[in-house]
């Protein structure tokens, strides 16, 4: 009896070491640094404010081995103090709140702390009531240091040394715990201004979701935080549970989600993301109970959604100002690529629905609609797995959209160069008139009645949102080539 008693102490104590004192939270006044929207997002009915968490964060050690099935175990290892900052946006009217919190994990490969899942999913969570809290959680966003680009010059020590220059981070190895103590601080619910958050969904997308996958397998069955988690375009790896020594771009690959997870696990990925070297295809595992797996073929890991046409999208905006924002372009803010990035619509429709489809799975307990995989033959060696493409040149298999059953282009989530993302923004390549003929030979007509037809089928096998129907509609015969 006393060694059982000895034992269930120890058992607490670790358990509750791995909680830390609750941060101190500070309301910070003005403006914050960063990129949500090109518009003013009070015209739409929502709040932004920043404020910033100042604490003590864990580090973690893996405890047995992390192998490729996930199920990894962690213990605490080291404490270092910390200060950094969460961005809030919420429903001006309380009574407009549906209860969910969003809360994005800030991708940091370009530099910068970025909101890639915000980009993405940004009018879904605002028609529906949504809260999203956007938090800074790795050190090149708030210190700076080597990135993707090269050296980071927008992290925001260095972007805004007045407003910043007091937050300090002690590397990635304390990380997750700092996305810890910010959904605990959010559940709270004091930097809502009174709203109560019933669930909160954890998102990520790229590094973000590599870092989220660590997360979930070894963090979250002691952290408990969060009710649902948005894993956006994860590649096949994942790092350590002691992050500063096991980067992402050094993770173990070949990384499946734990079997077992706590909570439901919904994740989306692009083409880019499936069949790149190390990527979804050496981790590929069948959907369970606790997680659906959405795999869009033609898509980008980015595309020109994201990159500019987002910030427009305030959901008010006519077609007439967002469709010529739609039209291939070469040109990006990371220079001028070899080919026209991928600039089909379904990314973010698609991604829509899938945020649309985790909260109703974590409110009601109805899980979303499966998802056929992308087809493919599998790389060696850990290279790029091969796609099938049909006679348009379009991967098949995956959730089909209008854009590849009634297809105007090539779309591809690889092809390009040009600079050091290129890898990341696919490519476009129009039909000349003759296929378009060949398609579509009574013309725009005979393919708007195509495109209605597959969009329908879409909405209904639920991958895409009834809601977004009109807007989709509008936009497809606005894009139809001309001439």
């Amino acid at each position: 009896m006393k060694a059982l008693i000895i034992g269930a102490v120890m058992a607490f104590g670790l358990a509750a070491s791995a909680v830390a004192a609750p941060p101190e939270v500070t309301a910070v006044p003005g403006a914050p640094t960063l990129g949500l929207a090109a518009y003013d997002l009070k015209t739409v009915g929502y709040v932004v404010e920043e404020h910033f968490l100042k604490g003590t964060a864990q580090s973690y050690r893996k405890v047995g081995e992390a192998g490729p099935d996930g199920k990894w175990q962690a213990e605490p290892a080291d404490t270092a103090a910390y200060a950094t900052r969460i961005v809030v946006v919420r429903p001006a009217d309380p009574a407009k709140f549906n209860g969910t919190v969003a809360v994005e994990w800030l991708n940091v490969t370009s530099g910068l702390d970025l909101g890639p899942d915000w980009a993405y999913t940004h009018r879904e969570m605002m028609r529906a009531g949504y809260a999203y809290v956007a938090v800074s959680v790795q050190k090149v966003g708030v210190e700076g240091g080597n990135s993707m680009g090269g050296p980071s010059v927008g992290a925001l020590k260095k972007a805004n040394p007045a407003r910043y220059g007091a937050l300090s981070h002690p590397g990635d190895a304390y990380a997750f715990d700092i996305f810890s103590q910010a959904g605990r601080v959010v559940r709270q619910g004091d930097v809502l201004r009174g709203l109560k958050p019933r669930r909160l969904l954890a998102l990520g997308e790229s590094q973000s979701a590599i870092f989220m996958t660590t997360y979930i397998n070894a963090i979250d069955p002691m952290a408990k935080v969060y009710d649902g988690f948005y894993v956006h375009s994860r590649f096949g790896g994942a790092p350590g549970v002691d992050a500063s020594r096991t980067p992402p771009q050094q993770a173990q690959t070949g990384v499946r989600f734990r079997t077992d997870a706590r909570v439901p696990i919904m994740t989306v990925l692009a083409e880019t993301d499936v069949a790149s070297p190390g990527g979804w295809w050496l981790a590929d595992q069948p959907d369970n109970p606790k997680l659906r797996v959405w795999q869009i073929p033609g898509a980008a890991h980015a595309d020109t959604y994201m990159l500019q046409v987002s910030a427009v999208d305030s959901g008010l905006a006519p077609i007439e100002k967002l469709a010529p924002l739609w039209k291939p372009t070469k040109i990006t803010i990371s220079g001028v690529m070899a080919k026209p990035i991928n600039a089909a619509p379904q990314h973010h429709y698609v991604a829509q629905a899938a945020l649309a489809a985790l909260e109703t799975w974590v409110r009601t307990g109805k899980a979303p609609p499966k998802a056929p995989r992308i087809d493919l033959t599998p790389g060696k060696a850990g290279g790029a797995a091969t796609l099938t493409l049909d006679a348009n040149g379009n991967a098949t298999g995956g959730i089909r959209t209008p854009w590849l059953e009634a297809p105007t282009a090539k779309l591809s989530g690889f092809g390009n160069s040009g600079g050091p993302f290129a890898g990341l923004l696919g490519s476009t390549e129009p039909y000349d008139a003759e296929t378009l003929k060949r398609l579509y030979p009574g013309g725009k007509d005979e393919y708007l009645k195509a495109f209605d037809a597959a969009l329908s089928r879409t909405i209904k096998a639920g991958f895409i949102l009834e809601a977004d129907r009109a807007e989709i509609r509008a936009l497809a015969a606005a894009l139809y080539p001309q001439g």
